[in-house]
């Protein structure tokens, strides 16, 4: 194994060359490609729910479900295997038939009527390389300073709260060495998902997989594995890399809750939670389907394991992923996290170790997406960026050359965490992770540091930048259990510290990658409008302070009438652990005034408008003066609101911005040639600009022949009857053009007689009674 120890360093050498102190080094391996081809190929297929009882859970071994049969006799598939995840969800394999590619299988397993979706089961992997005794190293736990401003100060943070004991986070990843000293009193027992059993690699182990536990047994890949499992390992120029077990679990469970009372180590972000190993990935990563089951079973949503039905007893709060492969968001995998968060839970992942765009899962909607950090606040080199980012954290950087001084310098400013020194299967804990033994020139069941056989690793990627936001987000979920997943994400944003525009050692501005191909490999500057880093650089102690700020909470009536009284409730509004609402305030907001009853209890009365759109604010205060505030979209006919009915911290929620709204008045009207025409109005909710731009039959401010209206609102009829008489008003948004409500007007001729064309008193009474209706109807 000597020669691949030596090419894995040459290798190494090859990328990082010998660059001065100040050049970034970004030796991250690299894998194949999600989307791998290979006999058999492998799907996850949802079939659509049906009225009948659900299919029972199939065992191995079993007879094939009835309708995946009748769906891979319709698609011409011959299904090789199959194993339920969750009711109507299924992993299969099948083969082609013809030597079809499994794009082409996918289309006509898309386009069967039975199916909702379907998707490849590829392959993701881990996003990494390889006040105590080492506190004082782990620099991105510390105050930011002048030389690391990126350090996110969960020291600050402690001073307020360390994570509560009953909260829980998992960690789905390779599972974890429950032996280490600065984890064993963290740990529950945890699950093995793992469904292969190459990818397991549990043999003479004792230790079942899938099954209970989530005990690291190593993921060493040699040359001779890769060759023997292309289906779990890629082939040909897609194959992954030979390399020794890299322990991944164990080091981001380390970064998450490292015990801070074993004193010989270092310290985790938060040390209160509890830590639930999820073991999906193993030799070569590990199937989307795998991790997926994972995923639900995490959250404490039903999965079927070998027929088996499970439910997590422990459901976590926080779902850490430091997984992915590039690829836009699969169907599946959103399909998970839309159940995951319905529930509350964060879900927190790894942006990608490419340079490129954002990796899935990081890329599904709702998840929080993190970038890594150098710790001068600039991107690094190899983290993937884009407007799918949440917001940035440390990810290690190192600007040393290691390969100088025979391998013995360690790299500034990485990761430290938990780790093991074992080369294959386990040996010695570890606490810096800097050490890995060579098991050709020495014994790797004695690996020491003080071993002569040793060389130098390191922990980089933005594997270890989400279990830093994952701690910090535990930890305001500890001080406020009212926080939902929606609330989580944005007040880690609104305690983001914003990105340094400047840097000593580069000028080039991050942009927002134009495709797969457009690759930022070196530092660049996060930019400040949030879309290519995010919001800015986690804060502990900023986010920990928006966590404390109290929810507002809502209760809307179904419907409501016209110029009738609704109820808006706000008494399910909550502070934070230790404190109370001690104030309500509602208020009228925008352009069209409404009257509102009793705007200081926590139920207001409102009068719906006859016509038009307005908001009401509820905005809610502590008895520490923190507030926060939620609005509500008035109508004449309904009541909107994207505030939970209940700060409950387990409710669904929507990570999308209230629905810009617009409504014109009055909705109807008549003007009479050669008069003074008809005077509307627009009302603009949810929109950072509530002006508008009039039409006239889809005609900027109209013609004479139709009539014209101004800026105002003034609508001027024309000197004729049009054909048709009746027109269309529109008011157009400025803010989106593609928002727009609008009225009709009908034109008629003034009434005959009256004096050579003058107004007799009988039409002057009839536009006086018009323009009090009018004026009653915009009330």
């Amino acid at each position: 194994m000597r020669w691949l120890v030596l090419a894995l360093l040459a290798v190494l050498g090859l990328c990082l060359g010998s660059p001065g102190i100040d050049a970034e080094q970004n030796p991250l391996p690299q894998h194949p490609d999600a989307g791998t081809a290979i006999q058999p190929q492998r799907f996850i297929v949802k079939l659509k729910s049906q009225s009948q009882p659900a299919v029972p859970a199939q065992a191995p071994g079993q007879r094939t479900e009835p309708r995946l049969a009748a769906l891979a006799s319709r698609s011409r598939l011959t299904l090789d295997a199959q194993r339920q995840i969750a009711d109507g969800l299924y992993a299969i394999a099948v083969q082609s038939g013809s030597g079809e590619s499994a794009a082409s299988t996918l289309a006509r397993l898309r386009a069967d009527s039975s199916v909702e979706y379907a998707d490849l089961d590829q392959r993701r992997y881990p996003q990494t390389v390889p006040p105590n005794s080492l506190y004082g190293g782990q620099w991105y736990l510390q105050p930011p300073s002048a030389s690391n401003p990126a350090a996110v100060d969960a020291q600050t943070a402690w001073d307020t709260t360390t994570g509560s004991t009953s909260l829980v986070i998992a960690d789905i990843d390779t599972g974890v060495r429950a032996d280490h000293p600065n984890l064993s009193n963290r740990l529950l027992a945890g699950y093995c998902f793992i469904s292969d059993s190459f990818t397991a690699n549990t043999a003479g182990t004792g230790y079942a997989c899938p099954g209970t536990g989530a005990w690291d047994t190593g993921d060493v890949v040699t040359s001779s594995d890769i060759s023997s499992h292309p289906s779990e390992c890629g082939s040909g120029s897609s194959a992954q890399s030979p390399a020794y077990s890299s322990w991944h679990g164990t080091r981001v469970a380390g970064v998450l809750g490292a015990d801070e009372s074993y004193t010989a180590g270092i310290v985790g972000v938060t040390w209160g939670p509890r830590i639930l190993p999820v073991r999906a990935l193993g030799r070569c990563g590990g199937s989307d389907s795998d991790i997926i089951t994972a995923m639900l079973w995490a959250a404490g949503i039903p999965v079927t394991v070998n027929g088996a039905h499970l439910i997590n007893p422990h459901p976590a709060k926080i779902i850490n992923m430091s997984l992915g492969a590039t690829g836009s968001c699969p169907s599946s995998y959103q399909d998970a996290v839309n159940q995951v968060t319905a529930k509350g839970i964060l879900i927190v992942a790894s942006a990608g170790n490419e340079g490129g765009p954002v990796d899935a899962p990081a890329n599904c909607a709702g998840v929080v997406a993190v970038a890594g950090l150098r710790s001068a606040g600039t991107k690094v080199g190899y983290s993937s960026l884009g407007p799918q980012i949440a917001l940035g954290a440390p990810a290690g950087n190192c600007v040393n050359d290691l390969f100088s001084g025979a391998n013995t310098l360690p790299c500034v400013d990485e990761i430290l965490t938990t780790t093991n020194l074992g080369s294959y299967g386990p040996d010695a804990n570890d606490y810096t992770g800097q050490y890995y033994c060579d098991p050709t020139t020495g014994s790797n069941a004695n690996c020491t540091l003080s071993d002569a056989n040793q060389y130098r690793t390191y922990n980089l990627g933005t594997s270890f930048s989400a279990p830093i936001v994952s701690g910090i987000a535990a930890l305001m979920a500890s001080a406020n259990s009212s926080l939902d997943s929606c609330q989580l994400l944005s007040r880690l944003q609104e305690g983001a510290l914003p990105y340094p525009q400047s840097s000593a050692t580069t000028a080039t501005m991050c942009h927002v990658p134009a495709g797969t191909a457009d690759v930022q490999n070196s530092e660049c500057i996060c930019t400040g409008d949030g879309q290519t880093c995010g919001a800015g650089m986690a804060n502990a102690p900023g986010a920990l302070a928006a966590a404390l700020r109290p929810v507002a909470a809502v209760s809307v009536p179904g419907s409501v009438s016209p110029g009738q009284d609704a109820t808006l409730d706000g008494s399910g509004s909550a502070a934070a652990q230790g404190y109370a609402i001690t104030a309500y305030e509602w208020t009228s907001t925008g352009s069209h005034v409404l009257q509102i009853i009793d705007s200081t209890m926590a139920r207001a009365t409102v009068t719906a408008p006859s016509c038009g759109i307005g908001t009401v604010r509820l905005t809610v205060t502590d008895n520490d003066g923190r507030t926060d505030y939620a609005d509500v979209v008035v109508g004449s006919t309904s009541a909107s609101t994207t505030a939970p009915a209940a700060a409950s911290g387990s409710s669904s929620c929507s990570l999308q911005a209230a629905a810009e709204q617009i409504a014109v008045c009055p909705v109807n009207a008549t003007a009479i040639t050669g008069s003074g025409g008809e005077s509307f109005s627009a009302d603009v909710v949810n929109a950072p600009d509530t002006s508008v731009t009039w039409e006239v039959n889809g005609v900027a401010g109209g013609n004479t022949t139709v009539g014209t209206i101004s800026s105002t609102g003034q609508y001027m009829p024309p000197s004729q009857v049009p054909t048709p008489a009746t027109v269309t008003i529109t008011a157009v948004s400025t803010a989106d053009p593609s928002k727009s409500a609008s009225a009709m007007v009908t034109v008629t001729p003034p009434p005959k007689g009256g004096g050579g064309g003058a107004l007799d008193w009988v039409t002057l009474l009839a536009l006086a009674s018009l323009t009090v209706a009018r004026a009653c109807q915009r009330s």
